[in-house]
Protein backbone atom coordinates (compact mmCIF):
# COMPACT_ATOMS: atom_id res chain seq x y z
CA UNK A 1 0.00 0.00 0.00
CA UNK A 2 1.39 3.44 -0.96
CA UNK A 3 1.91 6.30 1.48
CA UNK A 4 -1.01 8.14 -0.14
CA UNK A 5 -3.29 5.13 0.32
CA UNK A 6 -2.18 4.75 3.95
CA UNK A 7 -2.96 8.41 4.65
CA UNK A 8 -6.36 8.10 2.96
CA UNK A 9 -7.17 4.96 4.94
CA UNK A 10 -6.23 6.70 8.19
CA UNK A 11 -8.41 9.65 7.23
CA UNK A 12 -11.48 7.46 6.62
CA UNK A 13 -10.87 5.54 9.84
CA UNK A 14 -10.76 8.74 11.86
CA UNK A 15 -13.88 10.04 10.12
CA UNK A 16 -15.73 6.86 11.02
CA UNK A 17 -14.62 6.95 14.64
CA UNK A 18 -15.49 10.64 14.95
CA UNK A 19 -18.97 10.18 13.51
CA UNK A 20 -19.75 7.27 15.83
CA UNK A 21 -20.28 9.72 18.66
CA UNK A 22 -24.08 10.09 19.20
CA UNK A 23 -24.39 13.86 18.64
CA UNK A 24 -26.58 13.70 15.61
CA UNK A 25 -28.67 16.14 13.63
CA UNK A 26 -31.94 14.90 12.26
CA UNK A 27 -33.29 14.94 8.72
CA UNK A 28 -37.05 14.50 8.55
CA UNK A 29 -37.15 14.10 4.78
CA UNK A 30 -38.08 10.49 3.95
CA UNK A 31 -35.94 8.41 1.64
CA UNK A 32 -37.09 7.96 -1.91
CA UNK A 33 -37.93 4.27 -2.09
CA UNK A 34 -37.36 3.95 -5.84
CA UNK A 35 -35.03 6.79 -6.67
CA UNK A 36 -32.80 7.74 -9.57
CA UNK A 37 -34.01 5.18 -12.06
CA UNK A 38 -33.97 5.80 -15.80
CA UNK A 39 -34.77 3.79 -18.89
CA UNK A 40 -34.52 0.05 -18.32
CA UNK A 41 -33.73 0.64 -14.67
CA UNK A 42 -37.08 2.41 -14.30
CA UNK A 43 -38.89 -0.61 -15.74
CA UNK A 44 -37.02 -2.89 -13.38
CA UNK A 45 -37.97 -0.68 -10.44
CA UNK A 46 -41.64 -0.81 -11.43
CA UNK A 47 -41.53 -4.61 -11.53
CA UNK A 48 -39.85 -4.68 -8.15
CA UNK A 49 -42.39 -2.23 -6.77
CA UNK A 50 -45.23 -4.57 -7.75
CA UNK A 51 -43.48 -7.55 -6.16
CA UNK A 52 -42.70 -5.59 -3.01
CA UNK A 53 -46.33 -4.51 -2.77
CA UNK A 54 -47.42 -8.14 -3.02
CA UNK A 55 -44.85 -9.12 -0.38
CA UNK A 56 -46.11 -6.41 1.95
CA UNK A 57 -49.65 -7.72 1.56
CA UNK A 58 -48.47 -11.22 2.45
CA UNK A 59 -46.74 -9.98 5.59
CA UNK A 60 -49.76 -7.90 6.58
CA UNK A 61 -51.96 -10.97 6.34
CA UNK A 62 -50.07 -12.79 9.12
CA UNK A 63 -52.42 -13.92 11.87
CA UNK A 64 -51.82 -14.51 15.58
CA UNK A 65 -48.58 -12.54 15.60
CA UNK A 66 -47.58 -10.66 18.75
CA UNK A 67 -45.31 -8.37 16.75
CA UNK A 68 -48.00 -7.36 14.28
CA UNK A 69 -50.69 -7.00 16.92
CA UNK A 70 -48.58 -4.59 18.99
CA UNK A 71 -47.20 -2.38 16.21
CA UNK A 72 -48.54 0.64 14.38
CA UNK A 73 -46.83 0.12 11.04
CA UNK A 74 -45.33 -2.58 8.88
CA UNK A 75 -41.80 -1.51 7.91
CA UNK A 76 -40.80 -3.21 4.67
CA UNK A 77 -37.81 -1.24 3.38
CA UNK A 78 -36.50 2.11 2.20
CA UNK A 79 -33.95 3.47 -0.22
CA UNK A 80 -33.05 2.49 -3.76
CA UNK A 81 -34.75 -0.81 -4.58
CA UNK A 82 -32.46 -1.17 -7.60
CA UNK A 83 -29.31 -0.85 -5.51
CA UNK A 84 -26.53 -3.46 -5.69
CA UNK A 85 -26.27 -3.30 -1.89
CA UNK A 86 -28.96 -4.44 0.54
CA UNK A 87 -28.61 -3.86 4.28
CA UNK A 88 -30.68 -5.97 6.65
CA UNK A 89 -31.03 -4.85 10.25
CA UNK A 90 -32.70 -6.45 13.24
CA UNK A 91 -36.12 -4.87 13.86
CA UNK A 92 -37.82 -1.47 13.70
CA UNK A 93 -37.80 0.68 16.85
CA UNK A 94 -40.19 3.25 18.24
CA UNK A 95 -39.34 6.01 15.76
CA UNK A 96 -39.60 3.66 12.80
CA UNK A 97 -42.91 2.26 14.02
CA UNK A 98 -44.38 5.73 14.42
CA UNK A 99 -43.08 7.11 11.11
CA UNK A 100 -43.51 4.00 8.97
CA UNK A 101 -39.96 4.47 7.66
CA UNK A 102 -36.76 2.51 8.19
CA UNK A 103 -33.72 3.71 10.12
CA UNK A 104 -34.88 6.90 11.80
CA UNK A 105 -33.32 8.86 14.65
CA UNK A 106 -29.91 8.14 16.16
CA UNK A 107 -29.64 4.72 14.56
CA UNK A 108 -30.40 6.05 11.09
CA UNK A 109 -27.96 8.93 11.46
CA UNK A 110 -25.21 6.58 12.59
CA UNK A 111 -25.84 4.21 9.69
CA UNK A 112 -25.69 7.14 7.31
CA UNK A 113 -22.32 8.24 8.66
CA UNK A 114 -20.91 4.72 8.70
CA UNK A 115 -21.69 4.38 5.01
CA UNK A 116 -20.32 7.82 4.19
CA UNK A 117 -17.03 6.72 5.75
CA UNK A 118 -16.68 4.28 2.84
CA UNK A 119 -18.04 6.72 0.27
CA UNK A 120 -21.62 5.39 0.09
CA UNK A 121 -24.74 7.50 0.49
CA UNK A 122 -27.55 5.94 2.48
CA UNK A 123 -30.09 6.83 -0.22
CA UNK A 124 -28.11 4.76 -2.72
CA UNK A 125 -28.59 1.48 -0.84
CA UNK A 126 -31.69 -0.50 0.11
CA UNK A 127 -32.38 -1.05 3.81
CA UNK A 128 -34.75 -3.47 5.51
CA UNK A 129 -35.21 -5.56 8.65
CA UNK A 130 -35.26 -9.19 9.72
CA UNK A 131 -38.75 -8.75 11.14
CA UNK A 132 -41.10 -6.09 9.83
CA UNK A 133 -42.85 -5.00 13.02
CA UNK A 134 -41.49 -3.41 16.17
CA UNK A 135 -41.13 -5.94 19.02
CA UNK A 136 -42.85 -4.88 22.27
CA UNK A 137 -40.55 -2.69 24.39
CA UNK A 138 -37.91 -3.09 21.66
CA UNK A 139 -37.00 -6.55 22.88
CA UNK A 140 -34.98 -8.93 20.72
CA UNK A 141 -37.19 -11.04 18.42
CA UNK A 142 -37.47 -14.66 19.51
CA UNK A 143 -36.02 -17.45 17.41
CA UNK A 144 -39.58 -18.49 16.51
CA UNK A 145 -40.37 -14.97 15.31
CA UNK A 146 -37.12 -14.76 13.37
CA UNK A 147 -37.82 -18.08 11.68
CA UNK A 148 -41.40 -17.09 10.84
CA UNK A 149 -40.35 -13.85 9.18
CA UNK A 150 -37.26 -15.30 7.49
CA UNK A 151 -39.52 -16.77 4.81
CA UNK A 152 -40.61 -13.28 3.83
CA UNK A 153 -37.11 -11.90 4.24
CA UNK A 154 -35.61 -14.38 1.80
CA UNK A 155 -38.30 -13.54 -0.73
CA UNK A 156 -37.49 -9.88 -0.10
CA UNK A 157 -33.81 -10.49 -0.87
CA UNK A 158 -34.68 -12.28 -4.10
CA UNK A 159 -36.86 -9.37 -5.21
CA UNK A 160 -34.18 -6.75 -4.56
CA UNK A 161 -31.53 -9.09 -5.99
CA UNK A 162 -28.49 -7.24 -4.65
CA UNK A 163 -24.85 -7.99 -5.41
CA UNK A 164 -23.85 -7.68 -1.76
CA UNK A 165 -25.81 -8.35 1.45
CA UNK A 166 -24.83 -6.64 4.70
CA UNK A 167 -26.32 -8.22 7.82
CA UNK A 168 -26.30 -5.88 10.80
CA UNK A 169 -26.83 -7.62 14.12
CA UNK A 170 -27.39 -11.12 15.44
CA UNK A 171 -31.06 -11.20 14.47
CA UNK A 172 -30.22 -10.48 10.83
CA UNK A 173 -27.48 -13.09 10.93
CA UNK A 174 -29.85 -15.74 12.29
CA UNK A 175 -32.66 -14.81 9.92
CA UNK A 176 -30.57 -15.10 6.76
CA UNK A 177 -27.94 -17.72 7.59
CA UNK A 178 -29.56 -19.72 10.39
CA UNK A 179 -26.53 -19.08 12.62
CA UNK A 180 -27.28 -18.17 16.22
CA UNK A 181 -23.73 -17.96 17.51
CA UNK A 182 -22.23 -14.84 19.02
CA UNK A 183 -21.98 -12.23 16.31
CA UNK A 184 -18.43 -11.46 17.45
CA UNK A 185 -17.46 -14.96 16.29
CA UNK A 186 -19.04 -14.57 12.83
CA UNK A 187 -18.55 -10.93 11.84
CA UNK A 188 -15.84 -9.71 9.53
CA UNK A 189 -15.62 -12.71 7.20
CA UNK A 190 -17.32 -13.03 3.85
CA UNK A 191 -19.90 -15.82 3.66
CA UNK A 192 -22.39 -16.89 1.00
CA UNK A 193 -26.01 -17.97 0.81
CA UNK A 194 -27.93 -19.38 -2.14
CA UNK A 195 -31.50 -18.23 -2.78
CA UNK A 196 -33.46 -19.10 -5.92
CA UNK A 197 -30.30 -20.61 -7.43
CA UNK A 198 -28.36 -17.37 -6.97
CA UNK A 199 -25.37 -16.89 -4.70
CA UNK A 200 -25.14 -13.77 -2.56
CA UNK A 201 -21.95 -12.67 -0.76
CA UNK A 202 -22.67 -11.72 2.86
CA UNK A 203 -20.87 -9.58 5.40
CA UNK A 204 -22.03 -9.87 9.01
CA UNK A 205 -21.30 -6.91 11.26
CA UNK A 206 -22.58 -5.09 14.34
CA UNK A 207 -25.79 -3.08 14.15
CA UNK A 208 -25.75 0.71 14.63
CA UNK A 209 -27.99 0.40 17.70
CA UNK A 210 -25.47 -1.98 19.28
CA UNK A 211 -22.60 0.38 18.52
CA UNK A 212 -24.44 3.25 20.19
CA UNK A 213 -24.68 1.12 23.34
CA UNK A 214 -21.17 -0.32 23.06
CA UNK A 215 -19.02 2.23 21.19
CA UNK A 216 -15.82 0.36 22.09
CA UNK A 217 -16.68 -2.07 19.29
CA UNK A 218 -16.71 0.56 16.57
CA UNK A 219 -13.12 -0.34 15.67
CA UNK A 220 -14.33 -3.77 14.58
CA UNK A 221 -17.09 -2.26 12.48
CA UNK A 222 -14.52 -0.09 10.76
CA UNK A 223 -12.61 -3.24 9.77
CA UNK A 224 -15.81 -4.73 8.38
CA UNK A 225 -16.64 -1.56 6.46
CA UNK A 226 -13.21 -1.55 4.83
CA UNK A 227 -13.79 -5.11 3.65
CA UNK A 228 -17.14 -4.06 2.19
CA UNK A 229 -15.49 -1.21 0.32
CA UNK A 230 -12.84 -3.60 -1.01
CA UNK A 231 -15.52 -6.07 -2.17
CA UNK A 232 -17.32 -3.27 -3.99
CA UNK A 233 -14.09 -2.48 -5.80
CA UNK A 234 -13.31 -6.14 -6.52
CA UNK A 235 -16.77 -6.69 -8.05
CA UNK A 236 -16.59 -3.36 -9.90
CA UNK A 237 -19.89 -2.27 -8.37
CA UNK A 238 -21.04 1.23 -9.19
CA UNK A 239 -22.87 2.93 -6.36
Amino acid sequence: MTKKELNQNAKYKQELIDTFEPDFTFNKKPLDRFNAAKGNDAQEILKKAEKLSELKSKINSIENCNLRDNSKNLILGDGNANSPIMIIGEAPGKEEDESGLAYRGDVGQLLKKMLLAIKIKLENVYVSYSVNFRPPEDRKPTSLEIKRYSIFLKEHISIINPKILILMGGTAMEAVTGLNNKISNERGNWKEIILENKTYPIMITFSPSYLIRFPENKKYSWEDLKKIRQKIQDLDIKI
